[in-house]
């Protein structure tokens, strides 16, 4: 009797899911910015990530907190300051979107 196999990417995908969380178009720049520059004010934010409009970050920075990437601290001060950094969850993504990085380059380079 054959052993069936079936493939690791049907319903209910752990990696579908995982890149729908850094999907989009604006995902990988906020978690870039944050990145590079570390906790940041909104703002900060608008400034940094290049075309991005107030609609779009807003929408972006809470998807990013609903998937548990970034963290939103409130500051009670007059005005309210809030700050977005990386969650543990995404700085342990690092290393990984550094490797898909360098499986690009390598790429680039054997053509």
């Amino acid at each position: 009797m054959s052993q069936q196999h079936n493939c690791p990417c049907t319903a209910q995908c752990a990696l579908q899911s995982a890149l729908e969380s850094i999907g989009g178009k604006w995902k990988l720049p906020v978690l870039c910015s944050l990145t590079a520059n570390g906790a940041s004010r909104y703002n900060e934010l608008l400034h940094n990530v290049q075309g991005i409009s107030n609609t779009m970050l807003s929408q972006t920075l809470k998807e990013l907190e609903r998937d548990r990437l970034v963290l939103r601290k409130e500051y009670l001060e007059v005005p309210v300051r809030v700050e977005y950094a990386l969650s543990a969850q995404a700085k342990r993504l690092q290393p990984i979107l550094a490797q898909l990085i360098q499986w690009k380059m390598e790429k680039e380079d054997a053509r």
